[in-house]
């Protein structure tokens, strides 16, 4: 069966950097709904739109088809008073609009005194990332994983 629209597709993987250090060594396949639902990079979709078990792919997705550019303006400065006492570099943030949903992780970078760095970038934005993978499995979508928009069952999402 070759990947197309409303099929689930399971791939083994890897990810590295451009200079070949590893980012994720795909210790668990990824398992995603494909079709435009959202589940993988969309660049990465389109690539393997029309695979089969057993085929290989190799890719390098630039910073703006993976998790964007690094931008500065979301490295923030704010009062250490803010911050629960046990704080520590690492840990991360949800941001809640003001509709009252939560729209941003921010994770803090360094403490200082009265001071704390956040930051709202992804930890890989602004970096090329290179893809492993091989088709491990595909098969059709379940009617209620369509419904759902996503996988369900080992590997997927469980209600």
């Amino acid at each position: 069966m070759e990947i197309l629209k409303n099929t689930v597709v399971t791939l083994d993987y890897s990810v590295r950097d451009p200079e070949g250090n590893v980012v994720d060594d795909g210790a668990n396949p990824l398992v995603y709904l494909h079709g435009g639902y959202d589940g993988i990079f969309p660049l990465l979709e389109e690539k393997l739109h029309g695979m089969k078990v057993g085929e290989r792919l190799n890719i390098k997705l630039q910073p703006d088809d993976a998790f964007g550019d690094y931008d500065e303006s979301l490295v923030l400065l704010e009062e250490r008073e803010l911050f629960p006492a046990d704080i520590e570099v690492g840990m991360a943030f949800e941001r809640v609009g003001d509709d009252g949903e939560e729209d941003m992780v921010f994770r803090v970078t360094d403490i200082a005194e009265d001071k704390v760095v956040v930051d709202g970038n992804h930890p890989l934005a602004g970096m090329a990332l290179v893809f492993d993978v091989t088709v491990r499995e595909v098969r059709p979508a379940s009617a209620e994983e369509l419904t759902h928009g996503h996988v369900h069952g080992p590997h997927g999402h469980h209600h």
